[in-house]
Protein backbone atom coordinates (compact mmCIF):
# COMPACT_ATOMS: atom_id res chain seq x y z
CA UNK A 1 0.00 0.00 0.00
CA UNK A 2 2.82 2.29 0.96
CA UNK A 3 4.06 1.89 -2.72
CA UNK A 4 0.69 3.05 -4.33
CA UNK A 5 0.33 5.97 -1.84
CA UNK A 6 3.84 7.27 -2.81
CA UNK A 7 3.10 7.19 -6.66
CA UNK A 8 -0.34 8.94 -5.64
CA UNK A 9 1.52 11.71 -3.63
CA UNK A 10 4.07 12.21 -6.87
CA UNK A 11 1.15 12.69 -9.03
CA UNK A 12 1.71 9.02 -10.93
CA UNK A 13 -0.64 7.37 -12.45
CA UNK A 14 -2.03 4.16 -10.73
CA UNK A 15 -2.83 0.85 -12.48
CA UNK A 16 -6.44 -0.82 -12.16
CA UNK A 17 -4.60 -4.17 -10.12
CA UNK A 18 -3.41 -0.59 -7.83
CA UNK A 19 -6.77 0.79 -8.06
CA UNK A 20 -8.30 -2.37 -6.71
CA UNK A 21 -5.79 -2.63 -3.69
CA UNK A 22 -6.63 0.98 -2.95
CA UNK A 23 -10.52 1.02 -3.38
CA UNK A 24 -10.32 -2.22 -0.91
CA UNK A 25 -8.01 -2.08 1.74
CA UNK A 26 -7.13 2.03 1.78
CA UNK A 27 -7.30 4.07 4.47
CA UNK A 28 -10.52 6.45 4.48
CA UNK A 29 -8.80 9.91 5.69
CA UNK A 30 -5.31 8.80 3.86
CA UNK A 31 -7.99 8.33 0.44
CA UNK A 32 -9.03 11.68 1.64
CA UNK A 33 -5.46 13.37 1.63
CA UNK A 34 -4.21 12.04 -1.23
CA UNK A 35 -7.37 13.16 -3.22
CA UNK A 36 -7.18 16.73 -1.75
CA UNK A 37 -3.83 16.90 -2.54
CA UNK A 38 -4.36 16.01 -6.44
CA UNK A 39 -7.41 18.51 -6.31
CA UNK A 40 -5.50 21.05 -5.19
CA UNK A 41 -2.97 20.77 -7.95
CA UNK A 42 -5.79 21.14 -10.71
CA UNK A 43 -7.20 23.72 -8.52
CA UNK A 44 -5.22 25.66 -6.50
CA UNK A 45 -7.60 28.38 -5.03
CA UNK A 46 -9.90 27.71 -2.81
CA UNK A 47 -12.71 27.90 -5.02
CA UNK A 48 -15.97 25.56 -5.37
CA UNK A 49 -18.38 26.37 -7.69
CA UNK A 50 -21.88 25.06 -8.55
CA UNK A 51 -24.64 25.87 -10.88
CA UNK A 52 -28.33 26.55 -10.38
CA UNK A 53 -29.89 24.31 -12.81
CA UNK A 54 -33.46 22.32 -13.65
CA UNK A 55 -33.79 18.99 -14.56
CA UNK A 56 -36.64 18.57 -17.06
CA UNK A 57 -37.79 14.97 -18.02
CA UNK A 58 -40.13 15.32 -21.32
CA UNK A 59 -41.73 11.67 -21.36
CA UNK A 60 -41.94 9.30 -18.57
CA UNK A 61 -42.91 6.50 -21.42
CA UNK A 62 -39.77 3.48 -21.86
CA UNK A 63 -39.51 0.22 -23.65
CA UNK A 64 -36.38 -0.09 -21.83
CA UNK A 65 -37.16 -0.52 -18.37
CA UNK A 66 -34.47 -0.75 -16.24
CA UNK A 67 -34.64 -2.93 -12.79
CA UNK A 68 -33.32 0.21 -10.95
CA UNK A 69 -35.96 2.94 -12.14
CA UNK A 70 -38.55 3.98 -10.63
CA UNK A 71 -39.23 6.94 -13.30
CA UNK A 72 -40.87 5.13 -16.24
CA UNK A 73 -44.15 4.40 -17.50
CA UNK A 74 -45.76 2.01 -20.40
CA UNK A 75 -47.21 3.58 -23.03
CA UNK A 76 -51.17 3.09 -21.54
CA UNK A 77 -50.01 3.82 -17.88
CA UNK A 78 -52.47 6.62 -16.61
CA UNK A 79 -49.74 9.09 -15.63
CA UNK A 80 -47.47 8.03 -18.56
CA UNK A 81 -46.78 11.58 -20.29
CA UNK A 82 -44.88 13.26 -23.87
CA UNK A 83 -44.63 16.94 -23.19
CA UNK A 84 -44.91 19.03 -26.51
CA UNK A 85 -42.34 21.42 -27.18
CA UNK A 86 -44.86 24.19 -26.38
CA UNK A 87 -44.81 22.62 -23.22
CA UNK A 88 -41.20 22.58 -22.82
CA UNK A 89 -40.79 26.25 -24.05
CA UNK A 90 -43.31 27.17 -20.50
CA UNK A 91 -40.98 24.99 -18.69
CA UNK A 92 -37.93 27.02 -20.06
CA UNK A 93 -40.03 30.37 -19.50
CA UNK A 94 -40.55 29.66 -15.74
CA UNK A 95 -36.93 28.42 -15.49
CA UNK A 96 -35.49 31.56 -16.80
CA UNK A 97 -37.67 33.99 -15.16
CA UNK A 98 -35.91 32.05 -11.90
CA UNK A 99 -32.04 33.10 -13.08
CA UNK A 100 -31.39 29.06 -14.09
CA UNK A 101 -28.77 28.81 -15.97
CA UNK A 102 -29.23 25.07 -17.19
CA UNK A 103 -31.59 22.96 -18.39
CA UNK A 104 -30.62 19.44 -18.16
CA UNK A 105 -33.05 18.14 -20.32
CA UNK A 106 -33.70 14.06 -20.55
CA UNK A 107 -36.00 11.51 -20.83
CA UNK A 108 -37.31 8.08 -21.22
CA UNK A 109 -36.77 5.91 -24.61
CA UNK A 110 -39.86 6.03 -25.91
CA UNK A 111 -40.18 5.03 -29.39
CA UNK A 112 -43.15 6.74 -30.48
CA UNK A 113 -41.33 10.45 -30.21
CA UNK A 114 -40.50 11.14 -33.98
CA UNK A 115 -37.00 12.32 -34.88
CA UNK A 116 -38.00 16.02 -35.23
CA UNK A 117 -39.37 16.40 -31.95
CA UNK A 118 -35.28 16.17 -30.64
CA UNK A 119 -34.57 18.46 -33.48
CA UNK A 120 -37.36 21.38 -32.70
CA UNK A 121 -36.96 20.89 -29.36
CA UNK A 122 -33.47 21.85 -29.24
CA UNK A 123 -33.84 24.50 -31.85
CA UNK A 124 -36.97 26.43 -29.54
CA UNK A 125 -35.29 25.58 -25.90
CA UNK A 126 -31.92 27.22 -27.31
CA UNK A 127 -33.81 30.30 -28.52
CA UNK A 128 -33.95 31.22 -24.40
CA UNK A 129 -30.43 32.49 -22.36
CA UNK A 130 -31.25 29.03 -20.74
CA UNK A 131 -28.32 26.91 -21.36
CA UNK A 132 -29.63 23.83 -22.87
CA UNK A 133 -27.82 20.03 -22.32
CA UNK A 134 -29.79 17.51 -23.41
CA UNK A 135 -29.66 13.57 -24.37
CA UNK A 136 -27.68 11.32 -22.59
CA UNK A 137 -26.08 8.41 -25.08
CA UNK A 138 -29.15 5.72 -24.64
CA UNK A 139 -31.26 8.86 -26.03
CA UNK A 140 -28.53 9.66 -28.83
CA UNK A 141 -29.19 5.99 -29.43
CA UNK A 142 -32.89 5.65 -29.87
CA UNK A 143 -32.77 8.58 -32.18
CA UNK A 144 -30.27 7.19 -34.60
CA UNK A 145 -32.46 3.78 -34.86
CA UNK A 146 -35.48 6.45 -35.38
CA UNK A 147 -34.25 8.19 -38.16
CA UNK A 148 -32.19 5.70 -39.71
CA UNK A 149 -29.43 7.90 -39.04
CA UNK A 150 -25.77 7.51 -38.30
CA UNK A 151 -24.91 8.45 -34.30
CA UNK A 152 -22.08 11.07 -36.10
CA UNK A 153 -25.45 12.33 -38.11
CA UNK A 154 -27.92 12.59 -35.65
CA UNK A 155 -24.95 14.33 -32.93
CA UNK A 156 -24.35 16.90 -36.03
CA UNK A 157 -27.93 17.75 -36.31
CA UNK A 158 -28.09 18.41 -32.86
CA UNK A 159 -25.01 20.54 -32.50
CA UNK A 160 -26.74 22.24 -36.12
CA UNK A 161 -29.91 23.05 -33.85
CA UNK A 162 -28.08 24.23 -31.08
CA UNK A 163 -26.96 21.52 -28.41
CA UNK A 164 -23.25 22.30 -26.89
CA UNK A 165 -22.98 19.45 -23.92
CA UNK A 166 -24.97 16.08 -23.61
CA UNK A 167 -24.91 14.50 -19.91
CA UNK A 168 -23.26 10.95 -18.51
CA UNK A 169 -26.89 9.77 -17.89
CA UNK A 170 -27.21 6.11 -19.00
CA UNK A 171 -23.51 4.88 -17.67
CA UNK A 172 -24.90 3.10 -14.41
CA UNK A 173 -21.64 0.76 -14.37
CA UNK A 174 -20.08 0.55 -17.53
CA UNK A 175 -19.44 -3.42 -16.89
CA UNK A 176 -21.26 -5.99 -19.24
CA UNK A 177 -21.87 -8.28 -15.79
CA UNK A 178 -23.74 -5.88 -14.09
CA UNK A 179 -25.53 -4.34 -17.43
CA UNK A 180 -26.77 -7.27 -18.07
CA UNK A 181 -28.43 -7.89 -15.01
CA UNK A 182 -29.83 -4.52 -14.20
CA UNK A 183 -30.04 -3.31 -17.41
CA UNK A 184 -30.60 -5.75 -20.23
CA UNK A 185 -32.09 -3.57 -23.11
CA UNK A 186 -30.15 -0.61 -22.76
CA UNK A 187 -26.95 0.35 -24.97
CA UNK A 188 -23.90 -1.60 -23.75
CA UNK A 189 -20.67 -0.05 -22.11
CA UNK A 190 -18.72 0.08 -25.24
CA UNK A 191 -22.05 1.97 -27.12
CA UNK A 192 -22.34 4.39 -24.24
CA UNK A 193 -18.46 4.94 -24.72
CA UNK A 194 -18.48 5.38 -28.78
CA UNK A 195 -21.58 7.80 -28.42
CA UNK A 196 -19.20 9.80 -26.10
CA UNK A 197 -15.91 9.12 -28.59
CA UNK A 198 -18.40 10.40 -30.90
CA UNK A 199 -19.87 13.73 -28.96
CA UNK A 200 -16.76 14.83 -28.25
CA UNK A 201 -15.06 14.64 -32.10
CA UNK A 202 -17.96 16.21 -33.54
CA UNK A 203 -17.44 19.02 -30.75
CA UNK A 204 -19.89 18.06 -28.09
CA UNK A 205 -18.33 18.21 -24.24
CA UNK A 206 -20.06 15.51 -21.97
CA UNK A 207 -20.05 14.56 -18.64
CA UNK A 208 -19.40 11.18 -17.37
CA UNK A 209 -21.75 9.71 -14.57
CA UNK A 210 -21.87 6.98 -12.04
CA UNK A 211 -24.48 4.82 -9.91
CA UNK A 212 -22.99 2.40 -7.51
CA UNK A 213 -24.80 1.03 -4.58
CA UNK A 214 -26.52 -2.03 -5.89
CA UNK A 215 -24.65 -5.11 -7.53
CA UNK A 216 -21.82 -3.72 -8.57
CA UNK A 217 -18.37 -4.93 -6.72
CA UNK A 218 -15.27 -3.34 -6.64
CA UNK A 219 -13.63 -5.12 -9.69
CA UNK A 220 -16.43 -3.38 -11.38
CA UNK A 221 -16.32 0.08 -9.97
CA UNK A 222 -12.62 0.12 -11.14
CA UNK A 223 -13.98 -0.82 -14.85
CA UNK A 224 -15.73 1.76 -14.97
CA UNK A 225 -13.08 4.53 -14.31
CA UNK A 226 -10.61 2.73 -16.50
CA UNK A 227 -13.27 2.81 -19.64
CA UNK A 228 -13.64 6.65 -19.00
CA UNK A 229 -10.12 7.21 -17.75
CA UNK A 230 -9.47 5.52 -21.48
CA UNK A 231 -11.65 7.35 -23.70
CA UNK A 232 -10.88 10.96 -21.87
CA UNK A 233 -6.85 9.99 -22.73
CA UNK A 234 -8.51 9.76 -26.35
CA UNK A 235 -10.67 12.57 -26.72
CA UNK A 236 -10.51 15.26 -23.55
CA UNK A 237 -14.27 15.36 -23.92
CA UNK A 238 -15.54 14.70 -20.99
CA UNK A 239 -15.78 17.83 -18.06
CA UNK A 240 -16.47 16.67 -14.93
CA UNK A 241 -17.23 13.20 -13.71
CA UNK A 242 -20.78 12.62 -10.77
CA UNK A 243 -21.49 9.77 -9.07
CA UNK A 244 -24.93 9.09 -7.15
CA UNK A 245 -26.41 6.36 -5.36
CA UNK A 246 -28.92 4.26 -5.85
CA UNK A 247 -31.95 4.90 -4.56
CA UNK A 248 -33.72 1.63 -3.68
CA UNK A 249 -37.75 2.60 -3.47
CA UNK A 250 -40.32 1.78 -5.99
CA UNK A 251 -37.93 -0.15 -8.04
CA UNK A 252 -37.64 -4.17 -9.23
CA UNK A 253 -34.27 -3.76 -7.94
CA UNK A 254 -34.71 -1.89 -4.92
CA UNK A 255 -36.37 -4.95 -3.39
CA UNK A 256 -33.35 -7.32 -4.02
CA UNK A 257 -30.79 -5.39 -2.72
CA UNK A 258 -30.08 -5.46 0.83
CA UNK A 259 -26.78 -2.80 1.41
CA UNK A 260 -27.38 0.65 1.72
CA UNK A 261 -25.05 2.88 0.97
CA UNK A 262 -23.54 4.97 3.78
CA UNK A 263 -21.72 8.52 3.93
CA UNK A 264 -18.50 6.69 4.07
CA UNK A 265 -19.34 4.64 1.29
CA UNK A 266 -19.95 7.53 -1.20
CA UNK A 267 -17.13 9.42 0.24
CA UNK A 268 -14.38 6.86 -0.89
CA UNK A 269 -16.01 6.66 -4.09
CA UNK A 270 -15.86 11.04 -5.20
CA UNK A 271 -12.01 9.89 -3.46
CA UNK A 272 -10.97 7.14 -5.29
CA UNK A 273 -12.90 9.29 -8.22
CA UNK A 274 -10.30 11.97 -7.67
CA UNK A 275 -6.91 9.48 -7.25
CA UNK A 276 -7.68 7.32 -10.31
CA UNK A 277 -9.81 9.63 -12.76
CA UNK A 278 -6.32 11.92 -12.99
CA UNK A 279 -7.28 13.76 -16.25
CA UNK A 280 -10.84 14.61 -15.48
CA UNK A 281 -10.56 18.15 -14.16
CA UNK A 282 -13.78 18.12 -12.55
CA UNK A 283 -15.30 16.09 -9.69
CA UNK A 284 -18.67 16.77 -7.95
CA UNK A 285 -20.09 15.96 -4.88
CA UNK A 286 -23.51 15.08 -5.57
CA UNK A 287 -25.38 16.42 -1.97
CA UNK A 288 -28.98 15.96 -3.86
CA UNK A 289 -28.05 12.61 -3.62
CA UNK A 290 -26.53 11.92 -0.15
CA UNK A 291 -27.59 15.14 1.51
CA UNK A 292 -26.00 17.94 2.51
CA UNK A 293 -23.72 17.34 5.08
CA UNK A 294 -22.47 14.38 3.31
CA UNK A 295 -21.61 16.52 0.46
CA UNK A 296 -19.77 19.43 2.22
CA UNK A 297 -17.38 16.43 4.03
CA UNK A 298 -16.97 15.14 0.48
CA UNK A 299 -15.32 18.81 -0.66
CA UNK A 300 -12.27 17.02 1.54
CA UNK A 301 -12.32 14.07 -0.62
CA UNK A 302 -11.43 15.60 -3.63
CA UNK A 303 -14.50 17.14 -4.89
CA UNK A 304 -14.24 20.87 -6.20
CA UNK A 305 -17.77 21.52 -7.33
CA UNK A 306 -21.11 21.37 -5.38
CA UNK A 307 -23.32 20.06 -8.44
CA UNK A 308 -26.09 21.04 -9.05
CA UNK A 309 -29.37 23.04 -7.34
CA UNK A 310 -31.98 20.96 -9.36
CA UNK A 311 -35.51 23.65 -9.52
CA UNK A 312 -37.17 20.83 -10.69
CA UNK A 313 -36.61 17.14 -10.30
CA UNK A 314 -38.07 13.64 -10.86
CA UNK A 315 -36.10 10.87 -11.05
CA UNK A 316 -34.90 10.72 -7.90
CA UNK A 317 -38.32 11.83 -6.66
CA UNK A 318 -39.53 8.45 -7.84
CA UNK A 319 -37.53 6.03 -5.78
CA UNK A 320 -38.52 8.28 -3.08
CA UNK A 321 -35.44 10.68 -2.56
CA UNK A 322 -35.81 14.27 -2.68
CA UNK A 323 -33.32 16.86 -1.42
CA UNK A 324 -33.98 20.74 -1.97
CA UNK A 325 -31.96 23.54 -1.10
CA UNK A 326 -31.48 27.27 -1.88
CA UNK A 327 -28.42 28.79 -3.41
CA UNK A 328 -27.64 30.28 -0.24
CA UNK A 329 -27.65 27.54 2.06
CA UNK A 330 -25.33 25.90 -0.59
CA UNK A 331 -23.14 28.97 -0.61
CA UNK A 332 -22.72 28.37 3.08
CA UNK A 333 -22.37 25.14 3.56
CA UNK A 334 -19.14 25.78 0.99
CA UNK A 335 -18.18 28.81 3.37
CA UNK A 336 -18.75 26.33 6.07
CA UNK A 337 -16.17 23.50 4.65
CA UNK A 338 -13.63 26.64 3.61
CA UNK A 339 -13.75 27.46 0.61
CA UNK A 340 -14.96 30.14 -1.68
CA UNK A 341 -18.49 29.89 -3.20
CA UNK A 342 -19.01 30.69 -7.15
CA UNK A 343 -22.09 30.51 -9.28
CA UNK A 344 -20.77 28.54 -12.20
CA UNK A 345 -22.17 28.08 -16.21
CA UNK A 346 -22.11 24.25 -17.79
CA UNK A 347 -18.94 24.80 -18.83
CA UNK A 348 -17.55 25.83 -15.83
CA UNK A 349 -16.94 29.61 -16.26
CA UNK A 350 -17.50 31.50 -12.98
CA UNK A 351 -20.54 33.65 -13.19
CA UNK A 352 -20.36 35.27 -10.02
CA UNK A 353 -18.62 34.78 -6.78
CA UNK A 354 -20.78 34.61 -3.37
Amino acid sequence: MESIYKKIENFERITKDEGLKLIEYGDFLRLARLANRIRFKKHPDRTVTFILDTNINYTNICNVKCSFCAFYRNQDDKDAYTLTIEELKQKIKSAEEKGVETALIQGGLNPNIPYTYYIDMVKELSKSSVYVHAFSPPEIDLASRISGKSIKDVLIDLKSAGLKTIPGGGAEILSERVRKKISPRKISTDRWLDIMRQAHKVGIMTTATMMFGHIETYEDIIEHFERLRDLQDETHGFRAFIAWDFKKENSALGKIVTKDVTGVDYLKIVAMARIYLDNFDNIQASWASQGKDVGEIALHFGANDMGSMLVEEHVMEQAGFRAESTVEEIAALIKKAGFKPALRTTNYNIVRYL
